[in-house]
């Protein structure tokens, strides 16, 4: 008997929902069910580009649907601890978007509630289940560079003036750090674990009273480190390196990786390539498939402890600027 298609319901119609709906078509035990919007008329046009069932002019009435068995929430990560709460006590599984929520605490209230009543939660950390950095793990795990004593990673890009915006905006929770950044702090996080010895950063606060661009260093108890960049406001390299007493590998535009180039001293380098012609949200839907057909609540690849420790360290960087979000 093969695994059960699960129908996906999506809480919001914005523009990484849409990238998420149409990679389900690409998952082999997915499929895109309703569409939640706060405007009917928006929701019902999101179900017609994307070809969905179901189109709610409410999140409540989404999550209410018993025939959704998964929620993906895509709003703003402001709103995702009352979005996750709510589906959570529709009893329905959940994958909340990166970051997890604005803070340890919000997430704590989650991880709580969800482990109560034994439900289904997830960071959608897409990155950690595309083929390429599935890959890059199984080199380190098999110790291919030696043992890892470097970390670099960086995210960035200039986004356009725009202080009412959600990148810009405190009152939405914007800044480098919560939008951009947390795709190195999880890289870092997943090579060399949630809890650095040290934590040293630096920033530059904008007009709006946001981080515009950031960088972090973090050292580790065995000595490795990692130097981490992120920004809304600068355009900067996109990828990531790890470099081992034994070899390095270099993962260009390692967020949504499409190549890797293992170099191990003596030995002749080794490329792996993805020429998957979807944008890659496709497996970690089919991740979440295979623990709910499995029966399980979590799943190891990103555990809801490593997405806490995640954003308790990211506190402890913004609490090194004094940024705090109004709503905090």
């Amino acid at each position: 008997m093969g695994e059960a298609t699960i129908k996906w319901g999506i809480l919001a119609a914005g523009g990484i929902a849409g990238s998420f709906a149409g990679d389900l078509a690409h998952a082999s035990n997915g499929e895109a069910y309703a569409i939640g919007s706060r405007n009917l008329e928006k929701a019902k046009a999101f179900a017609e580009k994307f070809g969905i069932p179901k189109a709610y002019g409410s999140y409540e009435e989404l999550v209410a649907d018993p025939e959704v068995d998964a929620v993906y929430v895509a709003t703003p990560h402001p709103y995702h601890k009352e979005n996750v709460l709510m589906a959570l006590r529709a009893g329905k599984a959940v994958l909340c978007e990166k970051p997890f929520t604005v803070n340890a605490a919000e997430l704590e209230e989650l991880v709580a509630y969800a482990r109560e009543h034994k439900l289904f939660l997830m960071e959608a950390m897409w990155t950690r289940f595309l083929p390429v950095i599935r890959r890059v793990r199984e080199w380190l795990a098999a110790g291919r560079i030696g043992e890892v004593r470097m970390v670099k990673a960086d995210f960035g890009f200039r986004a356009g003036w725009d202080p009412a915006g959600r990148l810009l905006n405190p009152e939405l929770g914007g800044g480098a750090l919560l939008d951009a950044g947390i795709y190195p702090v999880s890289f870092a996080s997943m090579v060399l674990g949630p809890h650095p010895q040290t934590i040293q950063s630096t920033a530059h606060i904008g007009e709006t009273g946001v981080d515009e661009h950031f960088s972090v260093l973090l050292t580790y108890e065995n000595g490795a480190v990692a130097s981490l960049n992120g920004a809304v406001r600068l355009a900067i390299g996109n990828d990531a390196y790890i470099h081992g007493t034994n070899g390095k590998i270099y993962i260009p535009g390692f967020l949504n990786a499409t190549t890797a180039t293992l170099y191990v001293e003596g030995e002749e380098p080794e490329t792996v390539t993805d020429d998957r012609t979807f944008r890659g949200y496709a497996y970690e839907a089919e991740a979440v498939g295979q623990a709910l057909n499995a029966g399980l609540t979590e799943n190891s690849d990103i555990s809801l402890d490593e997405s806490l420790a995640i954003l308790r360290l990211m506190d402890q960087i913004r609490g090194q600027w004094g940024l705090k979000y109004p709503f905090e």
